[in-house]
């Protein structure tokens, strides 16, 4: 079944709760102006119109700072939210119903002159900050947490954090999911993890020494000495 191609207005109304009203969207929405210049460059560019093509590029990140090359291709129902500090590289391939934020940047790690940027596919969300280098493909259904350093490719249906970025959900759906901030800490999850260990680990030492007859007291931990800091006093002499 063929990709509905929506209204570009109607993608930010739809993702953005910011704008009240169409006119509102249409006239100050950032991301919609850098996305309908991109079309327009890319139109030129595969026309072969380089110069030009670039130029719209350049007015385009003038007005919306957002830096989209003319070459980068992009599918259907495309929305940025706030357009400042997005890069997308020449090589750049796009699915449908991508969502990215403020900040992101789809770079390559070479400079040949060939496939050197990302592939996203489908219904894939970004997070502010996100950095996706080099030509690794970002699977479809993927969420890639804030602040995020992809460098390997991602399987379909994943959510990625960290940096560099690891595999911390996986899923089976099917549908773009915007709430790329409820994202899991792996950090958080390997303490309650070990927390769950520790409790585990003293209930089991408990139960031996009660089949062995081994009466415990607990100690008191003693505490350690610290160390006076001398007080700092201000070297600037007061005038009177």
């Amino acid at each position: 079944m063929a990709e509905e191609e929506k209204n570009d207005v109607d993608i930010v109304l739809e993702r953005d709760p910011a704008p009240k009203s169409r006119a509102e969207a249409l006239l100050f929405s950032q991301g919609l102006h850098a996305v309908k210049l991109h079309k327009v460059a890319h139109r030129l560019y595969l026309k072969r119109r380089y110069k030009t093509a670039r130029a719209v590029n350049y007015i385009s990140r003038m007005l919306t700072g957002a830096d989209i090359h003319p070459g980068a291709a992009i599918g259907k129902n495309f929305f940025i939210d706030h357009a400042t500090g997005v890069v997308i590289g020449e090589t750049s391939e796009i699915g449908n119903n991508v969502s990215i934020y403020q900040g992101v940047t789809l770079g390559g790690v070479s400079t040949e002159k060939r496939k050197r940027h990302p592939t996203l596919g489908n219904n894939v969300v970004v997070g502010a900050g996100a950095t996706i280098l080099g030509p690794i493909t970002i699977g479809d259904n993927v969420r890639v947490g804030a602040g995020s350093v992809v460098i390997k490719s991602v399987p379909p249906n994943c959510t990625v954090v960290g940096v560099p970025a690891k595999i911390v959900q996986r899923t089976g759906a099917t549908a773009i999911d915007l709430h790329h901030e409820e994202l899991p800490d792996p950090v958080v999850n390997a303490f309650i993890d070990m927390c769950h260990s520790l409790s585990e680990m003293e209930y089991r030492l408990e139960q031996i020494e009660k089949k062995l007859g081994i009466k415990v007291e607990k100690v008191k931990v003693p505490e350690v000495a610290r160390a006076k800091v001398p007080e700092l006093s201000c070297p600037v002499e007061e005038k009177h």
